[in-house]
């Protein structure tokens, strides 16, 4: 099997991106792919483009071959690759797969959704409720807040954890957020805090009496709040990728991608031996583990998928950082800052950076490789040699974990 490097990675602006189609994003994020890894006179082989819905919400479903057409790629093998929110991290794993089995020498993974356009209400939280089972879940009006909001209970009532220290890494990941160019909430909660005293809305001490005011931060599904729950975003983030062999000729600073895993979980929720244990993740992160002969006490940055904060702290136990029961508490002892133990989601993870659904995997791998080469800015990791990702399919039943390392 020939080793993978990636070369080259692009990012647009995520939020609400009115003035932007989603092919508009996707050429965006690809062209400044190309151009960061030198390939702009080169021949791609392939190109995947990971997005979960453009049917459904921009009405294009051949986004894959329109977007080689766009960007003047042709003739490259072009593939539109789906996995709900993991379709970023499906769409790399395919990348992945395509150099190294020989296939393929230099491929563009690019993965992106435009959403914030759409009016009717309820309309994303629906469609992203086709990936639970319809029979025992959607057909009940299940969605993935709700299954959320049923893991956050279950979490704190097991593990006598407090909604104060879930609530903390939301505060966490705006601060990190507010270092991020790129993100969709460039303001901490402390900012938001001081907006609504500014005007009147409010006298509050301190910021956890702030997320506990029902007009400022409404219950999306008990007893997760607002500021606990990801935004609805535009996006598109890409990565060039090519044999690692020939990786120097394009880039001085070259990461790889050392460790790939996935796995699946039962699709009915309740069938699950244990809520609080994503064990798709466990053994997603081990193989990724494995493949790069690697340990988790061998990361130094990790993006996890935080589309309801207490996805994080489930997270960073089953992948190896914290032992289960302690990600919530680490995260309020300071351990996941920046700074700490193990640094998670210094981009601003899903909360802050924001969930443009099929371009989170990818920007995942974008951040983690900015952090490798030490261009993150102000939110830079100082010494991160390696770093890990969750993107999380479905509710945990579909999840891909990717671990890149300096070459």
């Amino acid at each position: 099997m020939k080793k993978v490097a990636i070369i080259g990675v692009g990012h647009t602006k995520f939020g609400r991106l009115q003035d932007k189609g989603l092919m508009d994003l996707l050429s965006d994020a690809s062209l400044k792919a190309i151009e960061d890894s030198n390939t702009s006179d080169k021949d791609f082989d392939s190109v995947y483009v990971g997005a979960m819905s453009p049917a459904a919400f921009n009405n294009i479903s051949g986004i894959a071959s329109a977007l080689v057409d766009r960007i003047s790629l042709l003739p490259a093998a072009a593939d539109h690759i789906k996995n709900g929110p993991a379709s970023g991290g499906s769409a790399i794993k395919a990348g992945f797969q395509a150099i190294a089995s020989g296939m393929s020498d230099l491929v563009l993974v690019v993965g992106g959704e435009k959403m914030t356009h759409i009016t009717t209400p309820g309309f994303v939280t629906s469609n992203v409720a086709t990936l639970t089972h319809p029979e025992a879940e959607k057909k009940h009006g299940v969605s993935l807040p709700a299954f959320a909001g049923l893991l956050t209970r279950t979490y704190l009532e097991k593990y006598n954890a407090k909604l104060e220290w879930i609530s903390d890494i939301a505060i966490k990941n705006h601060k990190n957020g507010a270092l991020n160019p790129n993100a969709h909430f460039q303001r901490t909660l402390e900012d938001f805090m001081r907006s609504a005293s500014e005007k009147g809305k409010g006298n509050w001490d301190n910021i956890h009496e702030f997320l506990r005011d029902d007009d400022r931060n409404p219950i999306i599904a008990d007893p997760l709040r607002l500021f606990h729950v990801c935004p609805i975003s535009d996006g598109a983030a890409a990565l060039v990728l090519c044999n690692a062999e020939k990786a120097k000729q394009y880039s001085d600073t070259p990461i790889l991608i050392s460790g790939v895993g996935q796995a699946t979980e039962t699709h009915i929720v309740f069938e699950r031996e244990d809520l609080t244990t994503l064990k798709a993740l466990k053994i997603a992160s081990n193989k990724a583990y494995k493949m790069a002969k690697k340990t988790p006490e061998d990361i130094d940055v990790a993006e996890l998928h935080d589309a309801f904060e207490i996805l994080e702290a489930v997270q960073s136990e089953d992948i190896g950082f914290f032992a289960k029961g302690e990600g919530a508490k680490a995260a309020h002892e300071g351990l996941t800052e920046i700074g700490g133990k193990i640094p998670i989601n210094p981009s601003g993870g899903l909360k802050a950076r924001g969930h443009p659904l099929g371009a989170t995997g990818v920007a995942q791998v974008v951040e983690l490789v900015w952090q490798l080469r030490g261009e993150a800015g102000k939110r830079q990791v100082n010494g991160a040699k390696t770093g890990i990702t969750c993107n999380f399919g479905g509710f945990g039943n579909n999840i891909i974990s990717i671990l890149v390392e300096k070459m």
